[in-house]
């Protein structure tokens, strides 16, 4: 006869807590242990010596790749009005193995005979027909700034920069992409989009079709005001533009950039203010795979109970016209402390829809309510294998990073507005800002990536977020932003300084 005493279901329950709790604290340090061993490589660091910068520093990165080269640009020298002492590269022409780095020519007085007193937005693209790198950028002037495109035939040996804008104005967050898809009937073509804060964020493109030295005159986009945007080019020709206006909004073009149209709304954005004094915002994250399924990703905190931190979230179009409900990027649960913020996504172009490889590099404080006293900045890793329906075990990169080490600018510290992440031979590699302690007033910021890339994981664990839900009315904890530029140079008018509507 078997007896039950009093207890004993008590028992039995508290032995399979410790040991779940057990088998989760071994996870956490086998995790922490192997997250401690990923290899980094430092790409660049700052060498000029100009006192108008903070030095040593190196900030906002973007990425290329195309065949087994993948080219990497970013600021260096931050100054804390705007831009930087010049534009670093960093390239690898035997798939991430080994790198070359350098800095633009002619575009700053502090680098072979530039003319600019500094430069900003650096963002890099490949125009497969034409057999050329090109890297946009903003060359920054007192009272305009003008878009530019640096050209490179191997991404080692670049050329002085062409104008693409001639009119005035403060244009601001430049972005670049190039159709390299040998069937499509714009083959060949490139596509720059930037803002015009000085006209309302009015958001333009130029397009041009003989690798990167000519460019058409700008077109204004039809009602689309707004800042961040990034191109990216479907497999059939169409461009697709995410943007940061009212919400996460999108626009396209079917003729090869001769007009611009479907303006549409992705998506609200409800963030969670980042703390530390961190400069950090959602500016969305675009990508598209082999198969012209459009991926944009960025900061919001929809899912926390109280806007309490941000996850990662993200919709997808095939059409650029309509797109997914946001789902969010499991890479903790919903009721952890982890706050994560400025994603740089990728897909793996050779492969497509259900079955197309997916890489986020992203940053992130273990605990959102902090000071800049307390914050420990962190970079982290997730990848999926199947567009984003599961995703893997979030990996970390760097950590334990103070935000008193980073560059200061007009709205806080800084690692970048962006980030980015680029497949070479199917491995992810993502460039990012990592800052050690400083030496006194002599900062220690450069740029660092996988030292061998991440391949896609087979094995598992996966997890999805497919079960999760909006909390209800959630919205953002902060107020509406108060600049038509990323640094903070033109506020929006009061009467204009409402917060986005809801979707």
């Amino acid at each position: 006869m078997n007896r039950t005493f009093p207890g004993s279901r008590t028992r039995r329950n508290t032995l399979a807590f410790l040991a779940t709790l057990l088998a989760l604290t071994l996870s956490f340090i086998l995790t922490t242990a192997a997250q401690a061993q990923t290899p980094l490589v430092k790409l660049s660091q700052d060498p000029f010596r100009n006192p108008s910068s903070q030095h040593a520093t190196q900030v906002e990165p973007d990425t290329f790749s195309f065949g087994s080269t993948i080219v990497s640009a970013f600021q260096t020298g931050r100054i804390s009005s705007g831009g930087c002492s010049d534009l670093g590269f960093a390239t690898s022409t035997d798939g991430g193995a080994s790198w070359k780095h350098g800095f633009l020519p002619g575009i700053t007085t502090f680098y072979k005979n530039g003319t600019f007193p500094s430069v900003s937005d650096p963002s890099v693209s490949f125009d497969a027909r034409h057999g050329v790198w090109l890297i946009s950028s903003l060359g920054l002037g007192s009272n305009n700034n003008t878009v530019l495109s640096s050209s490179s035939p191997d991404g080692l040996t670049w050329n002085n920069p062409v104008t693409v804008n001639t009119n005035t104005g403060y244009a601001d967050k430049d972005w670049i992409a190039c159709d390299s898809n040998a069937s499509s009937a714009f083959y060949g073509h490139c596509y720059i989009e930037w803002d015009d804060a000085s006209n309302g964020d009015q958001i333009r493109m130029s397009t041009s079709t003989d690798g990167g030295q000519h460019w058409s005159a700008a077109i204004n986009v039809p009602n689309a005001f707004g800042l961040g945007g990034q191109p990216v080019v479907q497999s059939n020709g169409t461009v697709v533009v995410p943007f940061w206006g009212n919400g996460v909004q999108a626009f396209s073009s079917t003729d090869g950039g001769a007009s611009w149209k479907n303006l549409v709304t992705v998506a609200n954005i409800t963030d969670h203010g980042v703390a530390g004094n961190l400069r950090a915002l959602p500016l969305p994250s675009a990508e598209v795979d082999g198969g012209g399924t459009v991926y944009v990703a960025w900061q919001d905190c929809r899912f926390r109970s109280g806007c309490s931190s941000n996850d990662i979230v993200m919709s997808t179009s095939t059409d650029g016209k309509n797109w997914s409900s946001v789902s969010r990027i499991p890479i903790d649960a919903t009721n952890t402390t982890v706050d994560h913020f400025i994603p740089g996504i990728a897909a793996d172009h050779d492969t497509q829809g259900s079955t197309a490889h997916l890489g986020l590099t992203y940053y992130f404080y273990p605990v959102s309510n902090c000071s800049q006293q307390t914050c420990k900045l962190g970079v982290g890793f997730v990848s999926s294998q199947d567009g984003g329906q599961t995703w893997t075990q979030g990996q970390q990169l760097a950590g334990n990073m103070n935000t008193g080490w980073l560059p200061q600018t007009s709205l806080g510290q800084m690692v970048g507005d962006y980030i980015s992440t680029s497949f070479v031979n199917g491995k992810a590699f993502g460039v990012f800002a990592r800052a050690a302690q400083n030496n006194g007033t002599k900062l220690k910021e450069a740029m660092f990536t996988p030292a061998t890339g991440f391949i896609q994981e087979s094995n598992g664990p996966f997890f999805s977020s497919a079960g999760d839900k909006p909390v209800p009315n959630a919205k953002s904890d902060h107020g509406p932003r108060k600049y038509m530029d990323s640094d903070g140079r033109i506020p929006i008018p009061p009467a204009k300084n409402t917060p986005p509507k809801q979707k």
